[in-house]
């Protein structure tokens, strides 16, 4: 009887989730849109460096780190708003 209820319970399929699996969708979204936003970045500051607007130039090259940096770093938003809620006093 032992064997037969053991052999019951590993024939059993495990229950599926009926939710949206989102583990991965992160890291894909990072993947796809991280080197499409290098291309911009680098056409975009050619740009400014062949029409000499080296001020452009400078401003843009801050702003594209910026996003950059959110692009490329992992949790940084959620770390960043612990930080300002630290900050502020807010648990």
């Amino acid at each position: 009887m032992k064997t037969i209820v053991l052999s019951l319970l590993q024939l059993t399929p495990a229950p599926t989730s009926t939710g949206i699996d989102t583990g991965g969708l992160a890291d894909f979204l990072r993947a796809f849109f991280a080197p499409l936003f290098l291309v911009v970045v680098s056409v975009v500051a050619l740009f400014f460096l062949f029409t000499r607007e080296i001020t452009r130039f400078v401003q843009f090259l801050i702003l594209a780190v910026a996003i950059g940096v959110i692009f490329y770093v992992p949790n940084i938003i959620e770390v960043t708003a612990k930080a300002i809620a630290g900050a502020l006093g807010i648990k």
